[in-house]
């Protein structure tokens, strides 16, 4: 826009100094009108002259807040940037603080297995050992009673045996099952 500005700038005073220059090569036919119109040429370009630098101006005060708005959107995204850093280091923490928890969490996993195998082993062994050491105990203590009940079951065949010499009905019974 600045260039098209210029341009026509430029355009308008190659105009007017080309009329002022046909003008002032036909001195013979200058008159007091066109004097006056020279002069008043000349003012208006000079009038248009300050407005472009008036423009000129603007641009540069323009140019210049451009400027300073980038620096300032610059500096705010180098601290964004700084922040965003500080978060991915944030972040970093929390992932090696999670690892880290990982890491232990298998640890008690593993040490818990430890602890189910020694216990599902210690109560096996119990277990083992409550048979093994009833059926050692109990085969003599059986025997004995065994051998406890056939002497009783013996004294009291032999005693039926001798009260069957007197009473008649018991020897019957005793005869009946063959015990006599």
């Amino acid at each position: 826009m600045f260039k098209k500005v210029m341009i026509c700038c430029l355009l308008m005073n190659l105009v007017g100094l080309s009329y002022v220059n046909i003008l002032c090569s036909a001195q013979s036919g200058f008159s007091q009108k066109d004097r006056e119109l020279l002069i008043e040429l000349r003012v208006r370009l000079q009038e248009i002259d300050k407005r472009f630098e008036q423009i000129d101006k603007r641009f540069e005060q323009v140019d210049r807040r451009i400027t300073e708005l980038r620096e300032d959107m610059n500096k705010r995204f180098e601290q964004v940037d700084k922040r965003f850093e500080q978060v991915d280091r944030r972040f970093e923490q929390v992932d090696r603080r999670f690892a880290q928890i990982d890491k232990r969490f298998e640890e008690i996993i593993t040490f818990m297995w430890m602890l189910v195998v020694v216990f599902i082993g210690v109560t096996g062994v119990t277990i083992s050992f409550a048979l093994w050491d009833r059926r050692t105990m109990i085969r003599p203590f059986e025997d004995k009673v065994k051998e406890l009940e056939k002497e009783k079951i013996d004294k009291v065949i032999a005693s039926l045996r001798k009260l069957a010499e007197t009473d008649k009905k018991v020897a019957e019974v005793l005869g009946q099952f063959g015990l006599l």
